[in-house]
């Protein structure tokens, strides 16, 4: 059964909402325990890059499987 367009975008943003708080969460204990010196708006603002990215990574693997 394939999946639309519209359900990838969903199934993509869902899964990497959950990544998002889950590298917040990351970020915030690790980057003190390795020494690395970032305000939170830092934190935040990286997270949101690699939130935008996964989102289209995810939709873009999930557009060529479904061709697949």
């Amino acid at each position: 059964m394939k999946q639309s367009k519209q359900k990838s975008l969903i199934e993509s943003t869902v899964q990497t909402i959950i990544g998002l708080a889950t590298s917040i969460v990351l970020q915030v204990v690790l980057y003190p325990i390795l020494g690395i010196p970032v305000s939170f708006t830092q934190n935040l603002i990286i997270t949101a890059v690699f939130f935008i990215v996964s989102i289209l990574r995810g939709y873009c693997v999930r557009r060529i499987f479904e061709k697949l």
